[in-house]
């Protein structure tokens, strides 16, 4: 690729950066990030990074990406910890899918390892299937923590009309796991019938309506108010690697059929609140396309060896 990164530090710089904003998420100028916050916080230990396509514009390359993160705390037992928590990441709508995205958390990883913290944070939304294969399978980050309503009512058109639930996602920078995503010889990835011969159970099979759109099963609650799956509750569970469906382009869906989009909302909020609740960690993503493409969280138990 004719992509070049690096950190960004000037007003110039992030005044491009807030510009790339409104294309990235249009539609609420209110919620861009202002460039004065953004030199701010780069200048007093924040990191920005910008991804540039040189034949663009040769000699003065074109701002198609960038990654915005601060230090911050999470705490512990023993106290506050040092972290890195890294609020937005966006690429030009025109130039997705060209590995960007994974070239800007790399650099991230490599800049806040140098920093001496071993730990970045971040949200997305977990029914976006193109951010989850980054987020979990590409980078090796892990999730158990769902957040209710994050950021209240977001008025851009990517996000509008729906609850802001979010996956809070840790990436431990130094671990093998970690390592092992991000070198030149990662890791052959499983794929979804790899988890479905090894007998391993998907919770919540999706199935095909009249129109083509998957829909969530249905759920019911039983007599102590726990959720139930093809008459199991996910308290029950006791597989140590369990499947979570997802609706493959949640985007599209969300723009055709907004009653559904919500449904599945409501659905995969239950189902991974509960299974949190009892110690099951997002390991993996896999997502197979196809004209009846899916889209499969892993998740093992807290306590079986990853």
């Amino acid at each position: 690729m004719s992509i070049t990164l690096r950190i960004l530090e000037t007003p110039q710089d992030m005044a491009a950066v807030e510009e790339l904003e409104l294309l990235v998420w249009p539609g609420s100028e209110v919620d861009v990030v202002p460039d004065h916050l953004l030199l701010t916080v780069a200048h007093n230990g924040g990191l920005v990074v910008g991804a540039f396509d040189e034949d663009l514009a040769p000699g003065s390359p074109a701002m198609i990406g960038f990654v915005f993160g601060f230090p911050g705390l999470y705490f512990t037992p023993d106290g506050p910890r040092p972290k890195h928590c890294s609020h937005m990441m966006g690429v030009h709508p025109d130039h997705r899918n060209r590995g960007i995205g994974f070239a800007l958390k790399r650099a991230q990883w490599q800049m806040v390892r140098h920093q001496g913290l071993d730990r970045i944070t971040w949200t997305y939304d977990p029914l976006i299937s193109r951010n989850a294969y980054l987020n979990i399978s590409k980078l090796g980050a892990v999730c158990n923590t769902y957040l209710r309503e994050v950021y209240g009512k977001m008025r851009d058109s990517l996000n509008v009309g729906l609850p802001s639930d979010r996956f809070q996602v840790d990436w431990w920078v130094n671990t093998a796991r970690v390592d092992s995503r991000l070198s030149k010889r990662a890791r052959k990835p499983l794929d979804l019938d790899h988890y479905i011969t090894a007998g391993f159970e998907m919770v919540n099979p999706a199935w095909i309506d009249e129109d083509g759109w998957q829909r969530p099963m249905k759920m019911e609650m039983d007599m102590d108010g726990q959720l139930t799956f093809q008459e199991k509750s996910p308290e029950k569970i006791e597989k140590n690697i369990i499947l979570v469906e997802i609706p493959p382009d949640f985007m599209a869906l969300k723009a055709s059929n907004p009653a559904l989009a919500l449904e599945w909302r409501i659905h995969t909020r239950q189902i991974f609140e509960a299974l949190f609740s009892q110690g099951y960690l997002v390991t993996d993503f896999i997502h197979v396309p196809g004209e009846f493409s899916r889209s499969v969280y892993i998740l093992a138990h807290g306590e079986s060896t990853l």
